[in-house]
């Protein structure tokens, strides 16, 4: 798979990434490490070699699931975590990198990412210039080599811009949540900032294994996705009727065809999570689907019978 550059940085990544956050097993059902260790192996040997985690997923346990799974290949591969909300003082920032760099038994990170703007989940506020003087100073010692952010709007990715270089964005991006693209997106193509969509399937709605009438156990995450919840579930399922024709014509699956979509948008790569091998080489062959220009716009259309619906506001789920 063709390396694309990050933002401005010397890191390289894959336009198709390995989200991690099921491996952490939180907030998720039925997940085994075995599996987990096997399939973002098998995402590797198919070409994926960007793998996103957090220290948040399963308080460490994902990054330390993907060192299991990598470390004898560690040159070969890019690491990307975050930092938590609840961690953005400059003392801090530097503990829980040091933390992570013991959980993914390295000791240097690709990407190193504020997860969510400080505030979020009631978080004790702390400027961004605090947290972003940690960040560069762990940069400049060579412990990351690069600075993103997470579900940071335009104002804020703007303002943590002034205080150091961000060279990635991550943010809630599918064709059936698309509230980036008015948003962050033009900031993002003005100032070469790499966008790395998570839920690039809407956590499994893309791919068409859920039908109509489907009900997500309260455990799982998906119970408070707004896309899984009534008429919005419902326009899914339409929208879904209307792709499968030109994921037939491509030969490819509804998730392959959605996640090629996302790589074509402008600074866009998809960070597709997966719980066996085979979904993880299954993601691995978008990365080699070509779409016509007719077909992205038609593809595009087909996604606005869903988000045409929402407000262009807020979060994916209602926690």
């Amino acid at each position: 798979m063709e390396k694309r550059t990050l933002g401005t940085s010397t890191v390289k990544i894959t336009p198709i990434l390995m989200g991690t956050w099921q491996a952490g097993k939180r907030m998720w059902v039925g997940i085994e490490d075995a599996d987990s260790i096997k399939t973002i192996r098998a995402a590797y040997e198919n070409g994926i070699t960007t793998i996103d985690t957090a220290e948040v997923y399963g308080d460490g346990h994902s990054e330390q699931i993907v060192a299991q799974a990598l470390s004898d290949v560690r040159d070969r591969v890019e690491y990307a975590t975050k930092v938590f909300v609840r961690h953005l003082k400059y003392q801090q920032v530097i503990e829980a990198c040091e933390r992570s760099l013991k959980n993914l038994n390295t000791d240097y990170i690709d990407l190193y990412q504020i997860h969510w703007p400080s505030g979020a989940f009631n978080s004790e506020i702390v400027p961004i210039e605090e947290t972003m003087s940690a960040l560069n100073h762990l940069k400049e010692q060579g412990k990351i080599h690069a600075i993103g952010v997470s579900n940071f709007s335009r104002e804020q990715l703007a303002e943590a811009a002034q205080y150091g270089r961000i060279d990635s964005l991550q943010p809630a991006y599918s064709l059936f949540w698309r509230n980036v693209e008015t948003d962050t997106m033009p900031y993002c193509v003005e100032n070469n900032i790499s966008i790395l969509a998570y839920s690039p399937l809407s956590q499994g709605l893309l791919t068409g294994k859920f039908a109509a009438g489907h009900q997500s156990p309260p455990e799982d995450n998906r119970a408070k996705n707004r896309l899984f919840q009534g008429e919005n579930f419902e326009r899914a399922q339409q929208a879904l009727d209307k792709l499968r024709p030109i994921a037939k014509k491509y030969n490819c699956s509804l998730a392959q065809l959605a996640l090629a979509w996302l790589i074509a948008q402008p600074q866009t790569n998809a960070i597709a999570g997966a719980r066996y091998p085979q979904q993880a080489q299954d993601n691995a062959k978008a990365g080699e689907i070509k779409l016509s220009p007719e077909d992205i716009s038609q593809i595009d259309n087909i996604g606005r019978i869903v988000t045409d619906h929402f407000d262009n506001t807020g979060i994916m789920w209602e926690w």
